[in-house]
């Protein structure tokens, strides 16, 4: 009989005693081969011994044995699908009796379904103005500007100086030091206190710059410091744009024109605001799924989700340098403050499971190929010996849902009513 409380579930189990009797006699028999009891040969001691001297063991692997299986057949009975590992209480084990014992673990929710064709989401076909399009093509035209070495005169805003740096004070270990360095004298994205020191040098002169760095900088050793550098100037250049015209859209690729590459950067620019758009309107898709639907989820799913989410972080932090084996991770505090995102998240993919399942949504081998064709180009190895570490880590079935997941959103996305934006609030 089993007790039924959201996803907990406890469930009585008997292993019937003639049952149990047989796996002692097994288990005996196991020991018996192997144990070495003084004055008999190995498999040739008593079986009574063999009892007396190991009952703890003996009965110990026998309902390890045993347990799992009654469990097993018990569960499928009742047809429960167990999600965690189950805690077993309250056994009683007799010699010569049968064993009873009450098994608590939580099973996959059953729910059904609402629609969800039909929903509003809040979406409108990008436009990508004129501005837009310039703007991207002026930033084409700057990666590809040309610096022209100057002859030796006192620096002036707009100049780039070659320079070098090295670190005087405000940063705790060795200095730090920079060959090479272009610094744009005046620029927007230059420090004050750089241009202000280079301002009127010449080719050879040695500066000094105080520079207070924000808490958010990007470097860690310098964020929220004042350092203190010197600058060695080495040359001053002149940054040479190319000419927007057909010579430049030819050098860019398989352009014959200026407008051709203005008509591919528009495109560029809509496929991106539509993916965004469409991003937005699909999470806004799946909080309307979920708070549409009530039922429990299962506890062990949470805190898997919860850990794959601290895996993100941790491997963020490691890709930043960050030695992950110094931090001290307080679970509980982790699991308060991620739990509700968490949930979210674990009704999302089980709300999307099941309208896959509905629709009949499912990864084709043609799709899947791709994929690890794509893996394979980005990684830069055989597509074959791509395919085979995936197979072998699993690699395959993460792919399969990724695909039907990102099936299911457009499904969604397709089927919904798509109403205008609000209009962004002013401040």
């Amino acid at each position: 009989m089993a007790l039924i409380e959201g996803c907990k579930h406890s469930i009585e189990v008997t292993i019937p005693a003639e049952a149990m009797a047989a796996e002692i006699e097994k288990v005996t028999e196991n020991i018996r081969a192997k144990a070495h009891i003084q004055g008999f040969r190995p498999g040739k001691a008593p079986a009574s011994i063999i009892r007396s001297r190991y009952a703890q063991e003996i009965r110990q692997e026998a309902l390890e044995n045993l347990v799992p299986k009654f469990l097993e057949q018990a569960c499928q009975r009742e047809n429960l699908r167990v999600v965690s590992r189950p805690s077993i209480k309250d056994l009683h084990f007799h010699e010569g009796e049968a064993v009873h014992f009450r098994a608590e673990f939580e099973v996959a929710p059953e729910f059904e379904l609402k629609e969800v064709r039909g929903l509003q989401v809040a979406y409108a076909e990008p436009v990508v103005t004129d501005e837009e399009v310039e703007q991207r093509l002026n930033q084409i035209r700057e990666s590809r500007a040309e610096f022209v070495n100057l002859d030796p005169r006192p620096v002036e805003d707009g100049d780039h100086c070659l320079v070098s740096l090295e670190t005087i004070s405000g940063v705790e270990g060795e200095p730090m030091r920079q060959d090479d360095l272009n610094i744009e004298v005046g620029g927007k994205d230059t420090f004050a206190a750089f241009s202000d020191a280079l301002r009127g040098a010449v080719p050879g002169d040695e500066r000094e710059a105080e520079v207070a760095y924000p808490e958010d900088y990007a470097v860690d050793r310098l964020a929220g410091r004042t350092v203190r550098f010197r600058i060695t100037l080495k040359q001053i250049r002149k940054k040479e744009l190319p000419e927007l015209n057909d010579d430049f859209a030819r050098d860019l690729g398989d352009f014959q024109s200026i407008d051709e590459v203005r008509e591919e950067i528009r495109k560029a620019i809509f496929r991106e605001k539509d993916y965004e758009a469409q991003v937005k309107a699909k999470n806004d898709l799946v909080d309307q799924i979920v708070a549409m639907h009530d039922f429990p989820v299962p506890e062990a799913y949470i805190d898997d989700r919860i850990e794959h989410m601290l895996d993100g972080q941790l491997r963020s932090m490691q890709a930043q340098g960050v030695d992950v084996s110094k931090i001290r991770i307080d679970w509980q505090k982790l699991r308060q403050n991620q739990y509700e995102q968490a949930k979210h998240d674990v009704k999302a993919a089980l709300l999307l499971g099941k309208i896959a399942s509905r629709e009949n949504i499912h990864a084709t081998e043609e799709e899947i190929d791709a994929e690890v064709q794509r893996i394979a180009r980005q990684r830069r190895e055989p597509v074959a010996a791509v395919r085979l570490k995936l197979e072998k880590e699993g690699g395959i079935q993460t792919i399969v849902n990724r695909i039907i997941t990102d099936k299911t959103l457009k499904f969604l996305f397709d089927h919904a009513v798509k109403v205008p934006p609000a209009p962004a609030q002013s401040e």
